[in-house]
């Protein structure tokens, strides 16, 4: 069976972590999407607020299951039987981390690969931080995140 780990803080997830989840669900037998803890970031949603959120979108997918992380990604890997990481690249900005993080993740756990999915153009700018800044100013972030998402980040801004 093929085995798909996308990791991400998700906060909040967008419509550009949907369009990779959505196209790496069907080539794997299963996907776990994993809302990973990032002591670095100061996060809007708690983590399981964003477990929450994400499983809501992700409910009609059967071959996703959401979990929760605050481990190093590959040893995440190990304990559910993930062969491969999923990663999204939205630029070329993007390719030096990911180049970086996967020669590291080789090294710690060889029998882990990482694939990648390019981003739909129309996605290409979208990020979690700036639907976060967008929304935390007064902006509309409709056409960034589902319905349910908009609606928790208009809570945290206690915009109705």
């Amino acid at each position: 069976m093929r085995t798909g780990y996308y990791p991400g803080t998700f906060d909040p997830i967008t419509y550009g972590h949907l369009d990779i989840i959505s196209r790496a669900a069907k080539l794997f037998d299963k996907l776990y999407v994993s809302v990973s803890y990032n002591p670095i970031k100061n996060p809007l949603f708690t983590t399981e607020e964003r477990v929450a959120l994400v499983k809501e979108v992700m409910k009609d997918i059967p071959n996703i299951e959401v979990v929760e992380s605050n481990m190093l990604t590959v040893e995440h890997c190990k304990i559910l039987g993930a062969d491969h990481i999923v990663r999204g690249l939205r630029a070329v900005t993007d390719y030096d981390y990911e180049f970086q993080l996967t020669n590291i993740n080789r090294e710690i756990n060889p029998e882990v690969d990482t694939v990648f999915f390019m981003t739909q153009g129309k996605y290409s700018f979208l990020s979690s931080s700036s639907v976060r800044e967008l929304a935390q100013f007064g902006g509309d972030v409709s056409s960034m995140v589902p319905d349910v998402v908009k609606e928790a980040i208009d809570r945290k801004f206690k915009k109705h």
